[in-house]
């Protein structure tokens, strides 16, 4: 059954935290926790384990988000899969987090593209948590949804606010300097970037060096985005002018 019976909290609730959000993890601890951090937090919680208690009162729902109950779902990734597709079937842009463990985390890309909003992985911080939830309430108060900051190219997506590239249904780790480039490229697809233009957008005009250095990051950066670097599908070398998206 749903609960939110929690002990009580000796710290003060957040006043700016307003929303009322599902908890459904199957794992007690993790639920616990979870609950108990929100509930810190200033949120309203219903908890449960089951997504059969859950599925009657979505398909009931009328697809508007100022009728439905919830500000946010945190859903775990055993669960999260179909409610994600009946929901958004529905036309219910609630904001989704999927909660999940390494097992599951090489295919977050399956939860985003069936309507999740965001990804954690676990173990993760509480700070971190509340961060991610906060923002995708923030977002849909204002009426914007995360989708809007998501770029994507075949199977490479990129999330701006997170600074997550997901390749192939894997996330993969870019420094700094190739994120923004990558961002730059998908932003712009098959536009055709100098070696200056792209030292001065992301290096910065005071930046000293050669264009060298450009050359050494979308090295990298292939390596990271290409199935096979030496013969690319992505980042694709225009000779004398630069580099291109596509």
């Amino acid at each position: 059954m749903f609960s939110s019976d929690l002990s009580k909290s000796p710290y003060r609730p957040d006043i700016r935290s307003t929303g009322h959000i599902l908890l459904l993890e199957d794992e007690e601890p993790w639920r616990d926790m979870l609950a108990l951090a929100l509930k810190e937090h200033g949120y309203g919680v219903s908890i449960t384990a089951d997504s059969r208690e859950v599925i009657p009162s979505i398909q009931s729902t009328i697809p508007n988000f100022g009728e439905f109950s919830y500000s946010l779902l945190i859903l775990d990734s055993i669960n999260g899969l179909d409610l994600c597709r009946m929901l958004r079937h529905q036309g219910n842009s609630v904001p989704i987090l999927i909660v999940g463990n390494q097992e599951t985390a090489n295919n977050c890309a399956f939860y985003l593209e069936a309507g999740a909003d965001d990804y954690l992985t676990k173990p993760f911080g509480m700070r971190e948590f509340i961060a991610r939830c906060r923002a995708l309430m923030r977002r849909q108060r204002l009426g914007q949804l995360p989708g809007l900051v998501m770029l994507q190219y075949r199977d490479v997506l990129l999330y701006q606010e997170e600074c997550r590239v997901i390749v192939r249904n894997e996330e993969i780790k870019l420094s700094p300097k190739q994120f923004r480039l990558l961002e730059l490229f998908m932003s712009y697809p098959r536009r055709v970037w100098s070696r200056e233009q792209l030292l001065d957008l992301i290096w910065g005009p005071d930046f000293i060096g050669d264009s060298k250095t450009v050359d050494v990051h979308i090295r990298w950066l292939r390596e990271r985005l290409e199935v096979d670097p030496s013969s690319p599908e992505y980042i694709v070398t225009v000779r004398g002018f630069g580099y291109r998206f596509g």
